[in-house]
């Protein structure tokens, strides 16, 4: 289930890296007992946990000022699930509240709109409203660990990509997924798109974009909820259909 809020008062004035500050507005506007389940335990099959939900970039009129990021009211934000718990409770702690924080910025809620589920089909053309990124923890010769985050044009990005959202059906639904399958394909893409962003002292590298998905409706109805890729709590891999 998708939801977009719209936010109007003075200018948002937020630091470039604004990840964590929409995600404490989240787990802020959900019951302590929802937020620290999944903080802590989560939706998990064997070692991985996954909190299954997502959000977008702040959407409107910004432009940057030295270590600052300033948006022009109106403002949208869209948040996504599969569990309809999360953003039911999301929903209606947010809606008895006139006003909102994000940092020191004080804004208005104008509406909060739950979005039809869109027609899906076994492909489809997407767009990324926040970067999608998946990455593998390597060991160096010194026996150090190195994340590595793969980039759209190389074969692992599909595989891993593929492999992640099968995890994620399986630690939501409880069963196994091996007869469903999903693809993804960069269909405009270029350097331009790579998004270098600090997540709490932390550097993660994801990419917009327009991509081509394929395979199960499954699967594809589970990433429009759950976001691509991995970090999605974080603010990456949440999409839009465009065809």
């Amino acid at each position: 289930m998708h939801i977009t809020i719209t936010l109007e008062g003075k200018t948002l004035i937020l630091p470039i890296h604004y990840n964590h500050i929409i995600q404490s507005f989240i787990y802020k506007h959900i019951s302590a007992k929802l937020a620290n389940w999944l903080h802590s335990e989560g939706y998990t099959v064997g070692k991985r946990r996954f909190t299954l939900f997502t959000f977008s970039r702040l959407l409107g009129k910004f432009q940057f000022k030295l270590d600052n990021i300033e948006f022009y009211p109106p403002i949208k934000l869209k948040i996504s699930s599969p569990v309809n718990t999360f953003i039911q409770e999301f929903v209606e702690t947010i809606m008895r509240s006139n006003s909102i924080k994000l940092a020191q910025n004080k804004l208005q809620i104008v509406s909060v709109e739950v979005e039809p589920q869109p027609k899906l089909k076994k492909k489809l053309t997407i767009r990324m409203l926040s970067p999608v990124t998946i990455y593998s923890t390597l060991s160096k010769a010194d026996g150090a660990k190195k994340t590595y985050y793969y980039s759209p044009f190389e074969d692992e990005f599909k595989e891993l990509i593929e492999q992640n959202i099968k995890k994620k059906y399986q630690a939501l639904y409880q069963r196994e997924s091996t007869a469903l399958s999903l693809r993804i394909f960069p269909k405009n893409v270029d350097r331009n798109a790579e998004k270098i962003i600090n997540y709490k002292g932390t550097i993660i590298k994801g990419w917009m974009g327009t991509y081509t998905l394929m395979g199960s409706e499954k699967l594809i109805l589970l990433a429009y909820d759950a976001g691509l890729g991995g970090k999605n709590a974080q603010g990456f891999g949440m999409f839009e259909i465009t065809d």
